[in-house]
């Protein structure tokens, strides 16, 4: 499959200052400490593997960056907002503006089409419609699934699935896409497919990516790679 990447629709940030910034962070549950002194940046449009044996921590990392959970100590700098001190009114207007996931299952919702799907990201971000049509376009175009722009989640392929719930997650044009092992439900064909399209549009797009996997060779897609090991960071 060939995958349309274009040209990078914007320029790459050249601030010193880390799109994330993560300090220092502790997190706790019943007294078993899960997190100790995690400390690490993300740079706008980089890409960053996390691995580590399972658990080591990072399924708990991806909650605190995405604002599902708060760390006991540290501080989570996405841009200014510290989201280990938001408001749930400031953690809501992050996902929907700023972060986004890609799952290990795609969780696409099955009573709507792929395009609709796309949509739903942009509608909760308040995104006028004729710019949510341009860009489900763009993206259909650019997963190679134009002609599936109708078809529900129960008729596409696992590879297929992955590459709608990527296009969902860039469609609103968040600052950071967290992937949760995004290759892990799927065969070695579809698997380097799904990486080649995070790579390619995450860079058109500037947009950050930091995926948590086990795997090698999807850690190789990024351009560096920590290793979390009994919640603490290694390298």
């Amino acid at each position: 499959m060939r995958i349309k990447c274009g040209v990078k629709m914007n320029s790459i940030n050249n601030n010193t200052e880390p799109l994330l910034n993560v300090q220092g962070i502790h997190k706790a549950f019943d007294k078993q400490v899960v997190l100790k002194n995690v400390t690490f940046s993300v740079n706008a449009g980089e890409r960053v593997a996390l691995m580590g044996p399972s658990g080591s921590g990072k399924s708990t990392l991806l909650n605190l960056l995405s604002g599902i959970d708060r760390p006991d100590e540290g501080k989570i700098l996405l841009g200014s907002t510290d989201l280990a001190n938001a408001s749930e009114n400031e953690l809501a207007k992050v996902r929907r503006h700023e972060v986004s996931t890609v799952f290990q299952f795609f969780h696409l919702l099955p009573t709507l089409t792929a395009a609709e799907n796309i949509d739903i990201s942009m509608q909760i971000a308040g995104i006028e419609e004729n710019e949510r049509k341009n860009r489900i376009s763009e993206l259909l175009d650019a997963v190679n699934l134009t002609s599936h722009a109708k078809a529900f989640p129960d008729t596409l392929s696992g590879g297929e699935s992955q590459r709608i719930a990527i296009a969902r997650a860039l469609a609103h044009r968040p600052k950071l896409i967290l992937a949760d092992e995004p290759t892990g439900s799927l065969d070695s064909k579809s698997g380097e497919q799904t990486l080649d399209l995070l790579k390619n549009l995450t860079e058109k797009y500037n947009i950050a990516l930091f995926l948590v996997t086990h795997s090698q060779e999807a850690a190789a897609s990024c351009e560096r790679t920590l290793q979390l090991h009994d919640g603490m960071l290694v390298s």
